[in-house]
């Protein structure tokens, strides 16, 4: 009789599974929306798109129409992007702590060996890619944009100013083994409290890891962790909304300070070569891994996470761009275990487009000083920029210093021209930030694929809620 009863409840489950997916499949046919619709969407990929090729047209417009921009005038336009990036860096401490715990959490609920797993393709999957990424460059900055660079005569080489010799005497001190002892101990943070306050991500993922471990699967800290993920995740969806306004008013004072006509051969090869480099890795090779693993349309996934490499390219911080990213990768049904747990660490160590970048600034340095350097200081080079990559704080601007460092590794001199790096590393770094975050996008689906982890039925309706202006892309 007991057997009846569980056929029939069985019977009864299936009937009310039937149903849910086909009332879901006649809700979604409802909710289709016209082709315009994305662009009335407040916070809509589209919407973001159109602000910014507006800041766009209108900041290269300024700049080469206008002598002197005004510094007030640079000030007062930045103020409403300023705000919008410092609220949405203001999420992202909590959101790795709530992230990377409740993602430990759920591993520990997994058949064994999910976690070690998980780790193991995550840490292989962003070493891998940022070997190929500097392995590529400097086979493309030797072959290609180093030949065409030109020796700068001591006529022509900028002087440095009195702060910016000093500047460079005080990077030239920094060594390979101090970079190496950095990133070790920035690993386990002394002060828990102080590296919160200091905002040492990387030592505060590790502590989050080791708690999430640590923790009861029953404990009441792992409920109040949840709620505080619902509050984050309130809030970043505001913050989406209004992204169109903040990416605006990121870009557009940032491209009033480039000055057109003002860009020499050498630079013009620097800005050319590494915007090049970066957009082969972009478009060619992480496609290509993406596809190979997932047999998906990478372009189509990419351009559906818009919102996040926008706000990378307008806020030119990984960090500060992680709420969003995660948001856009778990709007393309990712497993949230996967998404917890790769992205924020991706977020620290996954610098591809930094790593790009250290060789053709190395190359640049020496040939404009008429040095050629030899396979084994490429193969150098190739080595520290991976090491240099991984140590990079995800800041603005954060690997000026890593770069005299790996100059001096091949005795390279800092000249003058380190000057010009510094003035146009503003611009360039929000590409690096741009492919950064790309990487980390293109990461988590992969990973997911390769480990074959699930999220829990019960957990699934997590992840539309958090998805609801980035899936109509």
């Amino acid at each position: 009789m007991s057997a009846e009863k569980y056929q029939a409840a069985d019977a009864a489950a299936t009937e009310r599974q039937l149903s849910n997916s086909t009332q879901t499949e006649h809700e979604g046919a409802q909710v289709k929306h016209p082709w315009w619709h994305s662009v009335l969407e407040p916070g809509s990929a589209t919407q973001i798109v159109i602000a910014a090729a507006l800041a766009i047209g209108i900041g290269v417009a300024v700049s080469y129409n206008v002598e002197t921009v005004p510094a007030e005038a640079v000030t007062f336009v930045g103020i409403p992007g300023r705000l919008w990036l410092r609220a949405l860096r203001a999420c992202v401490l909590p959101l790795i702590v709530t992230a990377i715990v409740l993602a430990v959490q759920r591993l520990k609920k997994m058949s064994s060996g999910g976690g070690h797993k998980l780790a193991r393709a995550t840490i292989a999957y962003y070493v891998g890619t940022t070997l190929l990424a500097i392995v590529i460059s400097t086979i493309l900055t030797d072959l290609v944009w180093g030949r065409l660079m030109q020796k700068v005569t001591s006529e022509d080489m900028p002087v440095p100013t009195k702060s910016e010799q000093e500047l460079y005497d005080e990077r030239s001190e920094v060594g390979i083994h101090m970079v190496v002892q950095d990133m070790f101990d920035s690993l386990i943070p002394q002060n828990v409290v102080k590296s919160l306050a200091d905002d040492a991500l990387l030592g505060i993922l590790v502590t989050a890891v080791v708690v999430g471990y640590l923790l009861n699967t029953t404990s009441r800290i792992v409920a109040v962790l949840e709620e505080i993920e619902v509050l984050i995740t309130r809030i970043i969806t505001f913050l989406i909304k209004i992204a169109p306004i903040g990416v605006f008013f990121l870009i557009l004072p940032n491209l009033f300070r480039l000055d057109i006509r003002d860009i020499g051969e050498n630079l013009g090869i620097l800005i050319g070569g590494g915007v090049a480099n970066m957009s082969i890795h972009l478009f060619i090779v992480l496609p290509l891994i993406f596809f190979a693993f997932t047999r998906k349309n990478p372009y189509a996934y990419w351009m559906r996470c818009s919102p996040a490499w926008l706000t990378a390219w307008g806020s030119a911080s990984s960090a500060a761009t992680l709420p969003v990213t995660m948001k856009c990768v778990a709007a393309r049904r990712v497993p949230l275990t996967v998404t917890k747990f790769s992205v924020p660490l991706g977020c620290l160590v996954n610098m591809d487009g930094t790593a790009i970048y250290f060789p053709l600034c190395i190359v640049f340095l020496a040939r404009t000083q008429g040095i050629d350097l030899s396979p084994v200081d490429y193969t150098i080079v190739c080595l520290l920029s991976t090491l240099a990559s991984i140590g990079t704080t995800p800041i603005p601007s954060s690997s000026l210093v890593l770069t005299v460092m790996i100059a001096g590794s091949v005795n390279v001199p800092i000249s003058g021209m380190y000057g010009v790096i510094i003035a146009i590393d503003w611009f360039l770094d929000r590409f690096r930030t741009a492919v950064n975050v790309s990487g980390d996008m293109y990461a988590a689906c992969v990973i997911a694929k390769l480990t074959g982890i699930v999220d829990p039925p019960e957990e699934e309706g997590e992840v539309g809620e958090v998805t609801d202006n980035t899936q109509r892309v």
